[in-house]
């Protein structure tokens, strides 16, 4: 009866709203699995990464980790709800577009942060302790924000959400004391994890087009575009404004800015797919792998701005020191 309340608004005509989404049992089934598999490989592989003793470390100074959470938590959240109200999104998609707002950080942000040079112990420390947090924080979230919409307000699978959390730590803390305690499997777990991960997420990819061939082109409108290209962005730039305030290290800044644009994405596909019935999502469960796309564009421009930046201050800060050291070197030179 809860799905019913946003089924109404989901099985509309074709100016902007979806429409019911017809998917053969055996396939929604083979879409669940799989989704569930990328979700457990990703959860992992983020464990194995993780030391306790830098969790520790960072735990200790959570300065870094507290704003991070402030952003993840707090500007992401408020961002799509403000987009979904601004362009008037009707109860589906304002559904989908919160639990992709409410979700934690992913695993993606730890390979951007890599890029962009930022504090990589801070970045796995602030994923795992966001994951932790949205046990209690994204149903929380969800309650909240969910009263702004028409028939939202029962609408959410709380518990489906909260089933999904829980399976999401329970591999983290698995790669966790696999990482501990038996350190020489690590590399092992995360090549053949990458391997089932690439080819689970090739499969998704393939039933989703299968199960959606006739009805993409209900996602790629403009509104739903729209979201999936700002939210990210204005996560990145809040994230490291933010940050800059609160005068963390340029390192920190740009940690703290991929973790809060970067959502996890398999946790969203999989809440969407396993706690909503395809005649109601529709195509909109489809909506991560958008998401997904414009984080990823949005994340490798970053780093390449960044990049150029710093192709172009290295030079410049190398000649300012030498012309430093020429003129000290001039000023105690003895006199003939």
């Amino acid at each position: 009866m809860n799905a019913t309340d946003i089924n109404h608004e989901g099985n509309m005509s074709v100016n902007g709203n979806m429409s019911i989404l017809n998917i053969s049992p055996p396939l929604n089934n083979a879409l669940n699995t799989f989704s569930i598999i990328i979700l457990f490989i990703t959860m992992i592989s983020l464990g194995c990464t993780m030391e306790i003793s830098k969790i520790k470390s960072h735990l200790l100074k959570p300065k870094g980790v507290a704003i991070a959470m402030v952003t993840q938590f707090g500007i992401m959240p408020l961002t799509a709800f403000t987009l979904a109200k601004l362009l008037k999104m009707n109860s589906v998609k304002a559904v989908t577009v919160l639990i992709c707002g409410c979700c934690p950080g992913g695993n993606l942000s730890n390979i951007f942060t890599l890029a962009l040079k930022g504090d990589m112990n801070l970045s796995i420390v602030m994923t795992t302790c966001s994951c932790i947090a949205a046990l209690g924080l994204m149903p929380l979230l969800l309650l909240i924000y969910c009263q702004g919409f028409s028939g939202l307000e029962n609408a959410v699978p709380y518990l489906g959400i909260l089933s999904a959390l829980t399976f999401t730590l329970l591999p983290c803390a698995m790669g966790i004391m696999l990482n501990h305690y038996k350190p020489k499997y690590t590399p092992v777990v995360l090549k053949s994890g990458l391997g089932i991960l690439i080819i689970s997420s090739i499969i998704v990819f393939t039933l989703s087009g299968v199960a959606v061939k006739d009805m993409l082109w209900m996602i790629l409108t403009a509104d739903i575009i729209s979201v999936a290209a700002l939210m990210p962005l204005i996560g990145f730039i809040f994230g490291y404004v933010i940050s800059v305030i609160c005068r963390l290290s340029s390192k920190c800044c740009r940690t703290v800015s991929v973790e809060t644009g970067c959502q996890n994405i398999q946790l969203c596909l999989a809440i969407l797919k396993v706690g909503f019935p395809p005649e109601v999502i529709g195509p909109m469960f489809l909506f991560p792998l958008l998401y997904y796309i414009f984080q990823c564009g949005e994340a490798l421009l970053l780093t390449v701005c960044f990049r150029c930046y710093q192709m172009v201050k290295s030079p410049s800060e190398e000649t300012r020191i030498n012309t430093n050291v020429n003129v000290k070197q001039e000023e105690v030179k003895p006199p003939e």
